[in-house]
């Protein structure tokens, strides 16, 4: 959404709707994480008094959406891609066979035997 989107982008990889979009909802996320967890706190407290737990889940349930850590996607960070991306790396598999082949990628090399 663009309420969220920043004037400035500070990435270093290949730039499509679908990366800015994830790069607005890392950074929504983490801005909002600790209310979110304060509220998830609050509700799985059961010894506070439920109107006040009801109030919790009605707040939490009313955050955008992302404000979610499920909406947070693994990249490329250089294609983009959102599949087959290796979280080591935090890339996908083609750029890091490229890599590896090229001996870009430290310690690792061709498996043969």
């Amino acid at each position: 959404m663009s309420m969220f989107r920043s004037k400035k982008l500070d990435l270093g990889c290949f730039i499509n709707i679908k990366v800015i979009r994830d790069h607005t909802k890392r950074k929504v996320f983490a801005e909002n994480e600790t209310q979110r967890q304060a509220l998830r706190y609050i509700i799985r407290n059961t010894t506070l008094p439920g109107r006040m737990r009801a109030q919790a889940q009605l707040e939490l349930s009313q955050m955008h959406c992302y404000t979610r850590p499920t909406q947070i996607r693994n990249r490329c960070i250089e294609g983009g891609k959102g599949r087959g991306v290796l979280r080591a790396f935090k890339m996908s598999r083609y750029v890091f066979r490229m890599h590896a082949l090229r001996g870009d990628v430290p310690g690792v090399k061709k498996a043969s035997w």
